[in-house]
């Protein structure tokens, strides 16, 4: 895993009268453990990835309340595994990054919504929104919307933040309808502290199992029953969750002194818009707005009566919505006409439309509606003139700077196994001629950025293949599609491979199996071997792709890259019809160095011998050419001042971060470039012999360079 929580999950056994301090992510986790759930389930990705590796980490805690853990094929497997909700009052968790895990989930989603369930159900999501994403930029609010889902978006404030957990299967229970509930990134990696309640047991349990099995034909989703849960869901459980949320004060208003005026904000931008104000002046360290603030733990279902109230004595109130549509805006205008409420609606006329609501937009947003809307007794002259003030440090830094900051893009990790499979892609396109990539998603997808350049299609986890369907038959050569070996399991064996080998594709796809889903944190994966349980799976990429009609499958260690380099002409040139596998294979760098490292300092702290390698560049063969690193890219491989005072081109040079993958130079040899590069081997804790072997050879080479 990326992070171990083994240490951390002792707090999840806190009881009542103790205090919780520690990251968002346990403090979620405590919440569930304190709200009897029975089961919990998803699929990693950030922000929430560390939900599933604390819940894996916390397996004796689980065990000890008989609570099912499940990690996931996909997230539609996890939404599936609410159906236990349906029918029996077991409280379940899923969880998964939305809005991609939500667009894999959204069958059973929908099916989920419409049947209704019987114990509370929540689906947790990290909501990835904006510059920092790795994802599309959409938003939950439409499914929630659209399904008839109710969805919270807790204010980042680890007290509330539990609250509305527990507050959220009670919502889900008294409507009988799923609830979502959507984290940020800041909110699931904040530190904070909460007044801890005992752990409870659920009531439904493999320590508390059922008797007998419960068949109702009205929470099947076919004809008649769906009409019924249609109707069932506008005439009782929308009122329900509406009265729940007015009766609980889910929502908060914070009063403040500037009466006329007031900001409506969805919860998870309370923090931001604080931040904001105290900029302005409109707001102290403490959080005290001078603006009365209403904000919207839950974004949906709204409470009319609510809105009423807060807006009935203002002039004009702010609506704080990140992204588009603004459904927020557009209904709080709905709601205000038809209460015949006058109130101005100020919100994408002073915000951008889309984008993330960085410090900086709502600085110059919070300004213009102040300018606006004149708050009585306000002298808005200083918080008007604000956003200038800032807007001139920033051009000085600049200019002090004297150069734009660089932009800094994601990339491959220094010594990363999915780096020396692009490398030879681009050295056998040298030969055969540009090929199209069907791109997936994964680490793999950095392949798109320089020095590669290569993918011309991203879209959606494990469906590199299918994304080539109508592509390769257009084009004069073979497609090559990539996928991780995360996506394989995920969705890509069954949309891609099955759908290749049964339409008999002529198509190339290299599976990148560096034995976990690297992207999100070096989660197990069927492949990998073991479960989180460490029990062993027997499950293999290769068998898998014989049993499901692959003829054509070779494997190939990703460092040797002439080898991959062969294969792949191999691949592309053969008359041998059909869909050609390729398999390259090679742990993750950043889990091999996690598990190396801890042993290195062992074995030094020990006295033994330790032989670590390292790849250089001779600076006086070195041409300055930088071939290798337009075919390498790796971040350890850079540039340093030709130290010949009669050439001028910089050469390359291999810094300190070299973990001895030997790309460098397996590249330097497949491209056949320069023999620039040389392997070194350094010896700690040396034995006798090494001693005398490295006398040895100085000697050897002080004798050449005299002759010389």
């Amino acid at each position: 895993m990326e992070r171990s929580f083994a240490q951390e999950v002792a707090k999840l056994q806190l009881g009542a009268g103790e205090d919780f301090h520690g990251e968002g992510i346990l403090a979620i986790t405590k919440a569930l453990l304190q709200s009897g759930v029975s089961y919990v389930g998803g699929y990693q990705g950030a922000p929430v990835s560390h939900l599933m590796d604390v819940m894996a980490d916390a397996r004796d805690v689980l065990d000890d309340m008989g609570i099912h853990f499940e990690a996931c094929a996909n997230e539609a497997a996890a939404a599936a595994m609410c159906a236990a909700s349906i029918n029996y009052p077991m409280r379940g968790a899923v969880v998964w990054k939305s809005t991609v895990g939500t667009n894999v989930a959204s069958d059973a989603l929908s099916n989920l919504a419409s049947a209704g369930v019987k114990g509370g159900t929540l689906v947790i999501l990290g909501e990835d929104y904006g510059e920092g994403a790795s994802i599309i930029q959409e938003r939950t609010h439409a499914f929630a919307m659209k399904s008839q889902m109710w969805l919270l978006d807790p204010r980042p404030h680890q007290p509330k933040i539990v609250e509305l957990v527990e507050k959220g299967f009670e919502l889900s229970e008294v409507s009988n309808t799923p609830v979502m509930v959507e984290f940020r990134i800041r909110a699931c990696h904040m530190h904070g502290n909460f007044a801890c309640k005992d752990n409870r047991r659920p009531l439904v349990s493999r320590k508390q199992v059922l008797e007998n099995p419960d068949f109702d034909y009205d929470r099947i989703c076919l004809p008649p029953a769906t009409y019924a849960q249609e109707k069932h869901k506008i005439e009782h459980r929308y009122p329900a969750a509406v009265a729940f949320i007015r009766e609980n004060g889910l929502n908060e208003v914070f009063d403040g002194g500037l009466k006329d005026v007031g900001i409506i904000l969805q919860g998870g931008l309370y923090n931001s818009v604080l931040r904001a104000l105290e900029q302005l002046g409109l707001a102290d360290s403490f959080g005290n707005a001078r603006i009365p603030i209403y904000v919207l733990n839950v974004t949906y279902p709204l409470v009319p009566d609510e809105l009423e109230a807060f807006c009935a004595d203002k002039r004009a109130v702010l609506v704080v919505e990140e992204g588009q549509p603004d459904y927020l805006e557009q209904a709080i205008n709905a709601v205000l006409r038809r209460a015949e409420i006058g109130t101005t609606v100020v919100g994408k006329d002073v915000l951008p439309m889309a984008g993330e609501y960085v410090a900086d937009v709502l600085l110059g947003g919070l300004a213009k509606f102040v300018e606006g809307s004149l708050p009585t007794g306000l002298d808005v002259a200083g918080i008007t003139a604000e956003p200038d003030r800032v807007a001139a440090l920033k051009a000085r830094a600049a200019e002090l700077l004297g150069v734009p900051i660089p932009k800094r893009p994601p990339g491959f990790c220094t010594g990363c196994p999915e780096r020396p499979v692009f490398s030879a892609i681009r050295l056998v396109e040298k030969e055969i001629g540009k090929v199209h990539i069907a791109a997936d998603i994964g680490c793999h997808t950095f392949s798109t950025l320089p020095p590669f350049n290569l993918g011309n299609s991203v879209l959606g986890y494990g469906l590199g293949l299918a994304s080539a369907a109508a592509v390769g038959p257009a084009m004069d050569k073979r497609v090559i599609s990539i996928m991780g070996d995360g996506g394989l399991w995920h969705n890509g064996l069954a949309s891609g491979v099955a759908g290749a080998v049964f339409n008999q594709t002529d198509s190339v796809l290299i599976i990148m199996n560096n034995g976990y889903t690297s992207a999100t944190g070096q989660q197990f994966i069927p492949s990998t071997g073991k479960n989180f349980r460490m029990e062993p799976t027997g499950m293999t990429i290769r068998r898998a792709l014989e049993g499901i009609g692959v003829k054509w499958l070779k494997t190939v260690t990703t460092y040797k890259v002439g080898e991959m380099v062969r294969t792949l002409k191999d691949a592309m040139t053969t008359e041998e019809p059909g869909l050609k596998v390729i398999i390259a294979e090679s742990e993750c760098q950043l889990a091999k160095q996690r598990r190396l490292k801890p042993w290195v300092r062992k074995q030094l702290k020990a006295g033994k011998r330790v032989v670590r390698t390292r790849f250089g560049v001779d600076d006086e063969v070195c041409t300055g050419d930088h071939s290798c690193i337009r075919l390498s890219g790796c971040p350890s491989l850079t540039i340093k001042p030709n130290p010949d005072p009669l050439r001028t081109d910089p050469i390359a040079h291999v810094d300190q971060s070299c973990v001895g993958c030997g790309l460098c130079g397996a590249v330097a040899d497949a491209a056949v470039l320069c023999p620039s590069f040389y392997k070194a081997e350094i010896v700690q804790n040396p034995t006798r012999f090494d001693l005398f072997l490295d006398g040895w050879r100085r000697r050897v080479i002080g004798a050449l360079q005299g002759a010389a």
